[in-house]
């Protein structure tokens, strides 16, 4: 297929619109503008819907209605706006109800500043709402990745009947790329998907308490809510980790990075590759499930440290490293926030420090 040069955030609406959504409501927020502005041009041309709610709490609610009555459906913020929407997507994950979002992540806390930042690691892998339910989180670090992921989440998310999310930032979000779209899914294949859900979802058949799409106050005694708990925990366990592991084997330092960090962290490892030095990189693919056995690839015999990259202060990510490399190397950070975009330089230089040390 063809390479189309597009905007990151228009690249993903794009994938989503392909993959078959034909509902989509928003809000205005910086950095993730164009892609509410890209859905209310481009759902109407293939009979699809586009709303921007009176706020954030309004659009993910309208996206439960939607996404319960069948339809492949979509949200979009960035970070103080993904906090608004997390009582919704909590609400989507306690009804078992297939829905994608995206967080273009700026910096923060609070309103914070509008530029790029991995601020939100912790909300979207530990806290994305209340009552301890996961999702996928997929973390792009190309544009392309991010056309990939968005296309692949409605497919995850509807073979969970769960909330997925695509972590990106605002670099990954404003940058323009050449990409390969996917296929465009046919109104034949959208109508079919629509009505394989037809079990479960709000069509004005009979209640029924296991095969719901809709969960009200007091529905539920304990023993239902804890086998729904149950239900969904074993279903986490079908999850499988995906990881980035780049020439790794015989490192000296292991760079590890997830989203536009570890994009930049990978060119720092073929720069010190070409000048001979051995340094290699762990960059996380999908941030929940975590991918703690990639850190087994390391030769800790020779490796002398790793070295955590985010947009980050304090680092969030790092956590889950440390859990993966258990005590087996010393662990270093670089790291920057509030706006600022992790630099090259910055990079090289914590490398180099660990490798002369």
């Amino acid at each position: 297929m063809a390479r189309v040069l597009m905007k990151g955030c228009e690249a993903i609406a794009e994938a989503a619109v392909r993959a078959g959504c034909r509902f989509f409501a928003g809000y205005p927020i910086t950095p993730q503008n164009e892609i509410p502005e890209y859905f209310a041009r481009r759902l109407p041309e293939v009979g699809g819907v586009f709303v921007q709610g009176e706020s954030e709490v309004a659009s993910v609610n309208m996206v439960y209605g939607a996404a319960s009555a069948g339809t492949r459906s979509m949200t979009s913020s960035s970070s103080p706006g993904i906090a608004l929407k997390s009582e919704g997507i909590s609400y989507c994950a306690a009804a078992r109800i297939p829905m994608v979002y995206c967080n273009v992540a700026r910096g923060g806390p609070g309103v914070g500043a509008i530029q790029p930042a991995q601020q939100d690691y912790f909300q979207a892998t530990k806290a994305s709402g209340n009552g301890g339910f996961q999702m996928l989180v997929y973390a792009p670090s190309t544009v392309q990745e991010a056309v990939d992921m968005t296309y692949q989440a409605f497919d995850d998310a509807d073979r969970d009947r769960n909330p997925v999310l695509i972590l990106a930032d605002g670099v990954i979000g404003t940058m323009m790329e050449p990409v390969e779209l996917p296929e465009m899914k046919s109104d034949e294949e959208v109508a079919a998907i629509k009505e394989s859900k037809r079990a479960w979802s709000c069509i004005g058949h009979e209640l029924d308490y296991v095969n719901r799409a809709w969960i009200e106050p007091g529905m539920w005694d304990n023993d239902r809510w804890e086998q729904a708990n149950k239900d969904a925990a074993a279903m986490y366990e079908t999850w499988i980790p995906q990881a980035e592991c780049y020439l790794v084997e015989d490192a000296e330092v292991v760079i590890t990075a997830y989203g536009i960090s570890g994009r930049i962290a990978k060119s720092v490892v073929e720069i010190l590759r070409a000048q001979g030095k051995k340094v290699g990189l762990i960059r996380p693919i999908t941030v929940s499930p975590f991918p703690y056995d990639a850190y087994d690839s390391i030769n800790y015999d020779i490796c002398k440290g790793i070295l955590d990259v985010e947009m980050s202060i304090p680092a969030q990510f790092v956590k889950d490293v440390d859990f993966g490399v258990r005590q087996r190397a010393k662990i270093e950070t670089c790291l920057c926030s509030g706006g600022k975009i992790m630099s090259r330089e910055a990079v090289l230089e914590a490398v180099n420090k660990m490798l002369a040390d």
